[in-house]
């Protein structure tokens, strides 16, 4: 993801100065209780020169929310 993105909606150019984009990007996600999240979890080493990583798909929530889950892995699985 691309920090500082600005998304003007459909928007490529007007010719009023005066024109405000209407734009609701700060929309939160609500991260759902864990119980409701379904993660997949596996090892891969495709594409790597051999290194094995951990790929976890699945998460819906925000980024807040997914750098604190990242966190605790990191630190239960010693990463």
């Amino acid at each position: 993801m691309a920090k500082n993105k600005k998304i003007k909606g459909n928007i490529v150019y007007s010719t009023n100065q005066d024109y405000q984009y209407d734009f609701d990007g700060d929309d939160t996600i609500e991260t759902p209780p864990p119980s409701g999240q379904n993660l997949k979890v596996w090892l891969d080493r495709k594409q790597r020169k051999g290194k094995v990583v951990t790929l976890i798909e699945g998460f819906v929530g925000n980024d807040d929310d997914l750098k604190g889950l990242a966190k605790q892995l990191k630190t239960k699985c010693g990463g």
